[in-house]
């Protein structure tokens, strides 16, 4: 009972154990990435509103070249209109990213706002039936605040959201970095 505890071969805790490194390499990038995204937020919201705008245009690529080879599998009018937006979008992302991902946060902030409103009606309309209403209304009230503020200040907005993605990705490599020394320790 004392030593670890044996998987077999084939099973998922035995390639978990057998590969723990990858797990170690997936966290220590996370951390990289989350210091790096508090270090500079702005900067981390334009890279990532570049790196899709490549893939939108890779995307777009892709869905041609399927059309070409007749492998679309929607009519050929829709797949050229797909792709050619796509593109359209990646390259307008790739050549200013920062204004591609305060546009992409004003439509955040149209959606919270949109769904801050529903949620306070929502409320107001099931509050016989329900007890606590007054949390869906306060969640409603929060989000319109939020889109409100993201929309008044997109930039403000884009670095509280690249912080909140910062820290995110700091603790999830952390805790991936954890389970990779854990699961090591159980190949042992």
């Amino acid at each position: 009972m004392g030593g670890s505890p044996v998987f077999p071969a084939g099973s998922l805790f035995s390639a978990l154990t057998r590969n723990w490194w990858v797990v170690l390499l997936f966290g220590l990038l996370a951390v990289v990435f989350g210091v790096l995204t508090l270090m500079s937020p702005v900067r981390t919201a334009a890279l990532l509103a570049w790196w899709l705008g490549v893939m939108a245009v890779v995307e777009g690529v892709v869905v041609l070249v399927g059309l070409a080879s007749g492998a679309a599998p929607v009519s050929r009018g829709w797949a050229v209109f797909y792709a050619l937006v796509s593109i359209a979008f990646g390259v307008l992302a790739i050549l200013n990213p920062l204004a591609t991902a305060s546009v992409l946060l004003l439509f955040l902030a149209g959606w919270l706002i949109v769904g801050g409103i529903y949620r306070i009606v929502f409320a107001i309309r099931v509050r016989k039936h329900i007890r606590g209403e007054w949390m869906l209304v306060l969640s409603g009230l929060l989000a319109v605040a939020l889109g409100v503020m993201f929309a008044l200040n997109p930039l403000s907005g884009l670095m509280v959201t690249s912080l909140w993605i910062g820290a995110l990705a700091l603790v999830y490599g952390v805790l991936q970095v954890i389970a990779a020394f854990r699961l090591r320790a159980l190949k042992a």
